[in-house]
């Protein structure tokens, strides 16, 4: 009687709720292509983190104070009495960081693979905008701990915006809600980062999600699983994401726990890049620290911006850094999406653009020396050059044909199957005689060295298969 009425509540519930439909939709109906390698782990991670920073903020909240002269305090009270303040502290400093560098992986999955390529622009296009809101979230967020290098960090990016003809100064007073980073400042940057900031957050995930499920996920071969079907409609080279593809995402979740839980108990300030130093000393007006350097995750544009040397050309650059991003489906007129099937041309460029965006992003970090300027300027040549010149580069590149089915791909299990013979090629095991004339000690030693000979033939083997697939 008892599980009727249970049967009964769950149908009155679906008959009015599509949650049934909604889970086969998008999980247990919802095929994806069956070769999604380590780069796939991403998006989910960021989903995870996201989830994180959501319910880690809402316990700081409880007890953080927006206010100019009780700020500091209630985040040192939440790291010092509050039960597990410091935990929950933790938790979200280090996963804003964390979420950065897996958005970074998963957009750098995107250039790899073509991602962006028809029919996916609009997913592209959602990415983005989710990319520049988390910016802002991450920014805005930045000054609520009203450290020095908060309070400073806020004011340098702040006034830049002054930068803009006709609206600069209006803008910055706005956003500043007075004549200088102050109370009123923390108050609206709260309100944003709390409220305002995390809707959008949410909505665009939610539009990302329903424009990837709509026209498909794209795979490592950048082929369309959906244009080989068997006799019931389903794609041949395709699995059901759940429980497949959520069961191995577990198994990333769970090896991403551990470099987290790392470092937020042993290195939660990753010397300095996490936390800074100077966000430990309250926010000091008048007394500007000695560098100003946002976080790690903005250093890139940050350095693109002090390697321009007008003020308002390089708020263009700095902007126009991101926005080239956007425009990225429309610059590739590749005819294959994924970098197996490209020509060497794409596959050196997208190495240097990789390359510029870290040095780059060292270069923000340090001092702005005369040295220093003109290197990042190489490296902002180097970054706007692969976006800019890729329409001509990837029209003239020679691309390799593309299989109308997926290939397959080496587990793990058979790339562990040959790693005895690669260690046995690379070390050398001699049997040494026991010369201690002792019969205690009859048994064999053996000496263990590594072997030149083999170590070459190794190193020459990967560097023709890397240069093979630069080919």
């Amino acid at each position: 009687m008892k599980r009727d009425r249970i049967t009964e509540c769950n149908d009155w519930f679906l008959q009015r709720f599509p949650l049934t439909k909604l889970w086969n939709e998008h999980m247990a109906h919802y095929y994806a292509p069956k070769n999604f390698n380590f780069w796939y782990f991403f998006g989910s991670l960021a989903l995870l983190v996201l989830v994180n920073q959501i319910l880690t903020g809402i316990f700081l909240t409880m007890n953080y104070k927006p206010d100019a002269k009780l700020a500091f305090d209630s985040v040192e009270y939440i790291m010092r009495d509050v039960s597990w303040g410091w935990l929950i502290r933790y938790m979200h400093s280090t996963g804003s960081s964390a979420f950065f560098i897996v958005v970074y992986l998963h957009m750098f999955r995107g250039l790899m693979y073509g991602s962006y390529k028809h029919p996916r622009e609009l997913i592209w296009i959602f990415g983005m905008l989710l990319f520049v809101a988390l910016m802002a979230e991450a920014f805005m967020g930045y000054l609520l701990p009203w450290g020095q290098m908060s309070y400073w960090g806020a004011q340098v990016i702040i006034s830049l915006f002054s930068a803009i003809p006709v609206i600069g100064d209006d803008l910055s007073l706005w956003l500043r809600g007075d004549y200088v980073v102050s109370d009123a400042t923390l108050n609206r940057f709260f309100a944003f980062h709390v409220i305002a900031v995390p809707l959008a957050l949410v909505m665009l995930v939610f539009l990302h999600i329903v424009a990837l499920h709509e026209v498909g996920s794209n795979n490592p071969d950048g082929i369309e699983i959906k244009d080989s079907k068997d006799p019931w409609g389903h794609p041949v080279d395709g699995i059901p994401f759940h429980p497949y593809y959520t069961v191995k995402d577990l198994v990333g979740v769970g090896v991403f726990m551990l470099f987290f839980a790392t470092v937020i108990f042993y290195m939660p300030e990753m010397g300095g890049y996490f936390l800074e130093h100077a966000n430990f000393i309250p926010a000091d007006p008048m007394k500007t620290p000695e560098h100003i350097a946002p976080v790690w995750y903005f250093t890139p544009f940050y350095a693109i911006l002090r390697a321009i040397p007008d003020k308002f050309a390089g708020v263009i650059g700095m902007g126009g850094a991101i926005v080239v991003l956007f425009l990225l489906p429309w610059l590739d007129r590749s005819p294959v999406r994924s970098i197996r099937y490209r020509g060497g041309i794409y596959k050196k460029a997208l190495a240097l653009f990789v390359i510029s965006f870290i040095a780059l992003g060292y270069l923000g970090t340090q001092p702005a020396t005369p040295t220093a300027t003109i290197v990042a300027r190489f490296f902002t040549a180097i970054y706007f050059g692969f976006f800019l010149l890729m329409p001509l580069y990837t029209r003239w590149e020679k691309t390799k044909p593309v299989p109308k089915r997926l290939t397959s791909v080496h587990s793990l299990e058979e790339q562990l199957e040959h790693l005895p013979e690669l260690i046995e090629e690379i070390i050398q095991i001699k049997h040494v005689p026991n010369e201690s004339g002792h019969a205690a000690f009859t048994s064999t030693f053996f000496s263990i060295r590594p072997n030149p000979t083999g170590i070459k033939n190794v190193i020459s083997r990967l560097a023709k298969k890397a240069k093979g697939s630069l080919d």
